[in-house]
């Protein structure tokens, strides 16, 4: 349980926030450990297959956290001196391309989530009943292709005002984190300019997006990236649980200098 006197005297003050930006997967389901078993599961075959150093739990932070789908094959590819053709979005998992590779992942991601189901973090389940019975909204900003499912899933498919994942912002032409462009189209649909939100991620892909967005304050959570990673790449602070983001809370959406 967190402590929230403790963390009330080391939380900054979110009092100028109007809305939050979160990431989903690891921010407010425990989603990241099924990709991480999905990615581990398909490149510790496809390097094994290509005879090139073995798959590591780093490689997951350094190419994959945070990243749209294809994205994160063509990094870690490229981390093994792999090149392969690009295909498309629509390729059959058992193709050699990096369309094939990304619904390969997809297909084991799919499989884990039917068998294990997910459930929020309780942290995360008290912060966002915190920002509710406050009126202030909420979008979910996730490169996932998955996100829809998995907040229906996690109980959540009604919970947020707007949701950009990876289909969306495929529609729309968006690049993906570290790009800010998924997190500030969050924002616009919103109504609200980038320095009356925050941004909440736990993948350093996913800060350096809110930095260069430019948002209200880029509020990294630690599962696993560490405190100094998600730093070093823009986050204004830093905690191990979103529960001990309440006590920083404006009491209403309008408080603050941004109402």
């Amino acid at each position: 349980m967190v402590d929230m006197t403790a963390a009330a005297s080391i939380t900054p003050s979110l009092q100028h926030i109007r809305a939050f930006l979160l990431d989903l997967d690891g921010v407010i389901t425990p989603t990241a450990e099924l990709h991480r078993h999905a990615w581990a599961a398909l490149f510790t075959e496809v390097f094994r297959q290509y005879g090139v150093a073995p798959y590591e739990e780093a490689d997951y932070f350094a190419y994959l956290d945070g990243k749209p789908r294809f994205d994160a094959v063509r990094d870690i590819l490229a981390s093994r001196g792999i090149t392969l053709p690009e295909g498309t979005p629509e390729d059959a998992p058992e193709l050699e391309t990096v369309g094939g590779l990304g619904n390969r992942k997809n297909s084991h991601f799919a499989r884990l989530l039917d068998e294990d189901g997910i459930e929020a973090y309780p942290g995360s389940l008290d912060f966002l009943r915190a920002i509710a019975d406050r009126s202030i909204p909420a979008a979910v900003v996730t490169s996932s292709r998955n996100g829809k499912r998995v907040l229906s899933a996690a109980g959540l498919g009604d919970r947020f005002d707007v949701i950009i994942d990876g289909v969306h912002a495929a529609e729309l032409g968006l690049p993906g984190k570290p790009a800010p462009d998924t997190y500030l189209q969050g924002a616009r649909e919103l109504g609200l300019d980038a320095s009356a939100c925050a941004v909440v991620e736990d993948a350093t892909s996913g800060v350096a997006a809110g930095r260069a967005g430019k948002f209200g304050a880029v509020i990294g959570v630690d599962r696993g990236a560490s405190h100094e990673a998600l730093e070093a790449h823009g986050a204004t602070f830093v905690v191990d649980d979103l529960a001990e983001l309440i006590p920083g809370l404006p009491q209403t959406a309008t408080e603050g200098p941004n109402a």
